[in-house]
């Protein structure tokens, strides 16, 4: 069985059979959380979270305290993600996930990711979502459990090396808008790293490209693909596969197919918890809490359900789909399959939020970082569920993941080959136990922008932040409702206009960041990536650019 330490899987990100890690353990909370816990700042909540994944034999707490400290201490708001309430009546609030440095939720990773770096850590075992490993896994602390955790790695490695001695790690990544920015920020100029994001042409809103773009550093390479969201993240399994770049590239993920990716972001699960309970707007014993996630990629949902499992009172996980609403439909009817259209059907969106017409059949909407036929991480979870369904009869740990990763490649396999697979009832039972999924049009998001607006508070939503409260609404005898707000409303800027542009006294200009005036103006370094050269075409640009990289310093 392979063995994996926690150093490779963060710096690979993908195995080689291209499954996805994740821990063979799920922590349980300490018996008295809900009382220790509850007066915690966010970088308290995040030491205590990441301490139960953290052996301290491999990082002193204050060592840890300190990489935590440091990693928020940029944010422009003192409690980093907070939690507003909508609508008290309706029992809706808001978790903010934009406060960071690039103004959207991947913020939250890139700021935990992003500091200097010291010591060596821990969290549970990692295997493969398609295989079983019993790995002895070490992870060597970081700050940015990516960015600075590879440049960490490295100096350990590189220790007494020069010139072509020198381990260099290649980062690839696929974006679609977000990431890329935040990966960027966090990896830029850094020694012996070279960062590779590739994003669809014409599918990223002109800001979160311009943020991208705009960096110049030579370490930064910017890709533009002329196709999808989905057809980056092919490029990057398939460069994970290819045995010719990695004979000469280590490479490296950033993406959410990074387990670390997913373990950054169960903290603010539980800020948003505490927040609503210390205000006195939410009493655990007599009231139930649901958060509803704009969700494509389904690494943000995921790290609620790592919450969930762990022992945060969750009473539901709400999927909030746009148009591309894959996981929707299998929630529904437990298939889980490509639909793509095309021609009219797929026409929508808007050109100036980062919308272009995909040939591959995604469905062209407002909220263009959802815009996605397949979810990657949703493999993840059908491995967690596979491993309790199927694996019930056997008290073997080693057999129960074994047959967890064989059902899990059973259906990988027959989505790549058929476009899709439907599971047995039993494992849809499963899934709708924690999760639920609605499914949001153009239309309704609009109307929903449009209507908080006018609410008392007049919030502006971006759509993505949209979704979520329009799938919150639809519940109106329900629990408490935490959407999550995962973008600035000024990063799609066209839909907040085109929602609210009859609106009395609205000016975008006034809720414009001044981090973005000008920004689309300064000069720009990026590379255009023709899909039509496929793999071999991709492999020579980075081998090239690398190359020259490392020639000039």
């Amino acid at each position: 069985m392979p063995q994996f330490s926690f150093e490779e899987t963060v710096l690979k990100g993908l195995a080689a059979d291209q499954g996805l890690f994740l821990p063979e353990d799920i922590p349980a909370l300490p018996s008295d959380w809900q009382d220790a816990w509850s007066q915690l700042t966010f970088s308290e909540l995040a030491f205590k979270i990441f301490s139960l994944y953290i052996a301290p034999s491999e990082i002193e707490p204050t060592a840890l305290r300190d990489i935590i400290d440091r990693s928020y201490s940029s944010f422009r708001v003192p409690s980093v993600t907070p939690t507003v309430t909508l609508d008290h009546a309706k029992k809706v609030h808001l978790l903010e996930l934009y406060h960071g440095e690039t103004f959207a939720f991947k913020d939250i990773v890139r700021g935990l990711f992003g500091t200097t770096i010291s010591g060596v850590y821990v969290p549970p075992r990692l295997s493969s979502t398609r295989r079983v490993a019993s790995p002895d896994l070490k992870l060597s602390d970081s700050g940015m459990l990516n960015s600075n955790l590879f440049e960490f790695f490295l100096i350990k490695r590189n220790d007494g090396k020069s010139g072509r001695d020198r381990e260099h790690l290649t980062v690839v990544c696929a974006t679609s808008g977000d990431t890329g920015s935040a990966s960027i920020y966090g990896l830029r100029g850094k020694k012996d790293v070279s960062i590779f994001v590739m994003y669809p042409t014409g599918k990223v809103s002109p800001i979160q490209e311009a943020q991208m773009t705009t960096v110049t550093d030579a370490n930064v390479h910017c890709l533009s693909v002329d196709g999808t969201f989905d057809d980056c993240q092919a490029f990057v399994k398939d460069l994970f596969n290819d045995p010719e770049i990695n004979s000469s590239q280590r490479l490296a993920a950033v993406n959410s197919i990074n387990f670390a990716r997913i373990l950054a972001q169960i903290t603010y699960y539980f800020a948003s918890y505490f927040s609503l309970v210390t205000s006195g707007t939410y009493n655990p014993a007599a009231d139930q809490i649901r958060f509803v996630v704009p969700t494509g990629n389904f690494g943000d949902i995921l790290a609620g359900y790592f919450a969930k499992r762990m022992g945060l009172p969750v009473s539901k996980l709400v999927i909030a789909c746009n148009e591309n609403d894959i996981l929707h439909r299998f929630l529904q009817t437990g298939t889980y399959e490509k639909q793509p259209v095309h021609g009219a059907a797929a026409a929508g969106g808007l050109v100036e939020d980062g919308v272009k017409a995909s040939p591959e059949g995604v469905k062209e909407t407002l909220s263009p970082s959802m815009d996605i036929l397949v979810s990657s991480n949703f493999e993840r979870l059908l491995w967690f569920v596979a491993h309790n369904v199927y694996g019930s009869h056997t008290n073997n740990p080693q057999e129960k993941k074994a047959i967890a990763g064989g059902k899990v490649k059973e259906w990988q396999s027959q989505l790549k080959i058929d476009g899709g697979f439907k599971v047995e009832r039993q494992v849809l039972d499963a899934v709708r136990a924690d999760f639920a999924a609605e499914r949001v049009s153009d239309a309704e998001t609009i109307a929903t922008i449009r209507d908080v607006y006018r609410w008392p508070g007049r919030y502006i939503l971006d759509p993505h932040s949209a979704i979520a409260v329009t799938a919150a609404l639809r519940y109106p005898e329900s629990p408490h409702q935490v959407a999550l707000a995962t973008a600035h409303p000024a990063k799609f800027a066209k839909a907040v206009e085109m929602a609210l542009a009859e609106e009395k006294g609205f000016h975008f200009k006034d809720v414009l960041p001044e981090q973005f005036v000008g920004m689309e103006e300064k000069p720009r370094r990026l590379r255009f990536v023709m899909r039509s050269e496929g793999l071999k075409g991709l492999r020579k640009v980075i081998v090239d650019e690398v190359d020259k990289e490392r020639t000039e310093k």
